[in-house]
Order: C-alpha cells, then sequence, then structure tokens
C-alpha cells in the first residue's frame, strides 16, 4: 500500500540533504563571480549566478514541506573556508536555516589541521567535502587525489573530530572511495549527486551501477539521489527511474537520502518536477521507508536530532 503522507506535499515532512544560499554581491564565490564562467556539466548557467538565500529558496520549494536542510560548501573564496561558516552562522541566526552544514576544506593543504579545528568548533557543521582530484589510473597519487598520501593524511583527521566526509567524483573513481572507506571504517562518506551517471547508454549504466555497489558494500557509505540532470535534456521520472531504484538497491532504503541540489538543478527543472518525480519513483516503497528516503535518513546521518 502505498504511504498515505504521499498524498498530499503540504504534510509529508522532507529534509534536503544538499542545497546551497549564496549572496555573490556580498561574498566572493569565484565561479559565480569571475569572468569567464567555468565549464559547467549543464551548459550555461548564468541563471543561478545571482544571490539565493533562504526567502528565495522557501519561495521555490513550495508547496513541498521542507522542514530542515543541509546546506554544502558553495566553493566559497578558497582561500578563507572559515569565513564561510561565519557566514553561515549568521545567516542561520538571522532565518533558521540551514540546519546543518557541510563545511569547505582542503585535506590536502598545509593549514588542514587547523581549518578541520576551527571547522569543527561550530555546533552546525557535521561534514566537510573537498572534490579529490580526479586519478588517472586506480594507482595513481598524485597530489590531490584520493590515494595522495598527503590528502589521506588529512581524511585521517576527520573521524576524531566527528567530522564525516561528504565525496564528489564520478562514478569510476568510486574504486578508490571504496578503498578509502575501506581504510577508514570510523570515517562516514556520503557520496554526493549519485555518483554523476552522466552516461546514459546500457554500458555507462552498467558501469556506473557495478561501481556504486563497490562503495556500497562498505557499511560506511552513504548516497545522496540528487544531481541527475543531463545537459539540455528535460528532468524526468522515466529518464531518471531506474538511476534512483538502482542506487536504492545498492545502498538499500537505510543509506540513501533524497536531495534537491538547489538552486544548481533549477537549470534542468523545478523542485516540484525533481521531487514529485522522487515520491512518483518510490511510490510503492513502504510508508516507512518513504519516509527514511526523505526524512528520516538526514536527520540521523547528519545528526539533527
Amino acid at each position: 500500500m502505498k504511504n498515505k503522507l504521499l498524498q498530499s506535499n503540504t504534510d509529508f515532512p522532507i529534509v534536503d540533504a544538499h542545497q546551497h544560499f549564496w549572496n555573490i554581491e556580498a561574498n566572493y564565490h569565484p565561479w559565480l563571480r569571475d569572468d569567464p564562467p567555468i565549464a559547467f556539466r549543464y551548459g550555461d548557467y548564468s541563471a543561478i549566478r545571482r544571490q539565493f538565500l533562504p526567502n528565495d529558496y522557501f519561495a521555490t520549494v513550495s508547496p513541498h514541506n521542507v522542514v530542515k536542510t543541509v546546506y554544502v560548501e558553495a566553493e566559497w573564496d578558497p582561500t578563507d573556508p572559515i569565513g564561510e561558516s561565519r557566514y553561515i552562522a549568521d545567516l542561520r541566526r538571522e532565518t533558521n536555516f540551514p540546519t546543518v552544514t557541510v563545511a569547505q576544506a582542503w585535506l590536502d593543504r598545509d593549514d588542514c589541521a587547523s581549518v578541520l579545528e576551527q571547522q569543527a568548533t561550530f555546533e552546525f557543521v557535521r561534514s566537510v567535502r573537498h572534490k579529490p582530484r580526479a586519478n588517472s589510473s586506480h594507482k595513481d597519487s598524485a597530489p590531490g587525489g584520493m590515494n595522495d598520501a598527503k590528502w589521506r593524511a588529512g581524511f585521517a583527521r576527520l573521524a576524531p573530530l566527528g567530522l564525516h566526509f561528504d565525496l564528489q567524483t564520478p562514478w569510476w573513481h568510486l574504486t578508490d572511495a571504496a578503498r578509502l572507506a575501506s581504510d577508514f571504517p570510523d570515517t562516514t562518506i556520503i557520496l554526493n549527486h549519485t555518483g554523476l551517471p552522466s552516461d546514459r547508454s546500457d554500458e555507462g549504466l552498467a558501469n556506473w551501477e557495478r561501481a556504486i555497489k563497490k562503495l556500497a558494500s562498505c557499511p560506511n557509505a552513504m548516497i545522496k539521489i540528487s544531481g541527475l540532470g543531463l545537459r539540455g535534456q528535460p528532468w524526468t521520472v522515466d529518464a531518471n527511474r531506474t538511476i534512483v531504484l538502482k542506487a536504492i538497491e545498492a545502498f538499500s532504503p537505510a543509506r540513501a537520502m533524497f536531495a534537491s541540489n538547489f538552486p544548481v538543478d533549477s537549470l534542468c527543472a523545478s523542485f516540484d518536477t525533481i521531487f514529485t518525480g522522487f515520491r512518483t519513483i518510490v511510490s510503492d516503497f513502504s510508508a516507512s521507508e518513504q519516509l527514511a528516503l526523505f526524512h528520516d535518513n538526514a536527520i540521523r546521518i547528519y545528526n539533527m536530532e
């Protein structure tokens, strides 16, 4: 039987496990301020190079009942990662949002220890994100990648500080991620944007599925189902159903979360299109599983209780 809560958008509680705010007039986000714009997987992103604050976000999500959010670092000035957390602290005092955050940290920088220690002092910081450099092979240990000794030494500092790690990397690097998860079993790794399954060919999806299953075999690995847009194509249930269901199958309904990636994914579809799509795809799941995917897992994993 389908979950009756899903009959009403305004009643069903959602924790948006991955979203951003920014005020680019007041704060420096290089990718949103500098010209020329960077190459971006969704193509032209000029529409989001503007202010996006809690009032803008909640105007966007209506009529869905978003009760808590996870703010993820928004590529703020890389020379001042603590400045972003201070800004979010002010935003939380003014608006009560976001609920918790994923902070910026550079695991292979000389100031890594100091930055992580400072980020951990903010009572709302739960995790950090540093997008590792793409490795050319599984034996590649060049600086900035998941096999780099200095990067891994920074990663080793997370668990003692009670910090998770949000991992954004293409699926073909998930063998390295699985090795990382196995080597550091006390650190929760949260895979962002479903492992970026941009190749929707049969072969591409088969390779993506094998990769996420490898990471999912590590009990300390979680997945955020988001970032499924494709350049120049509409976001539809038919286009994304298989990916959503395979991700949940690999990680189980207890280790997966839905997220919007807004405002970035507004380039692909409305919040309503995406979340109504997610809810349609899992409408045959049990009521408790649906609540876990949309709410309870994010509360537990990001310690929002």
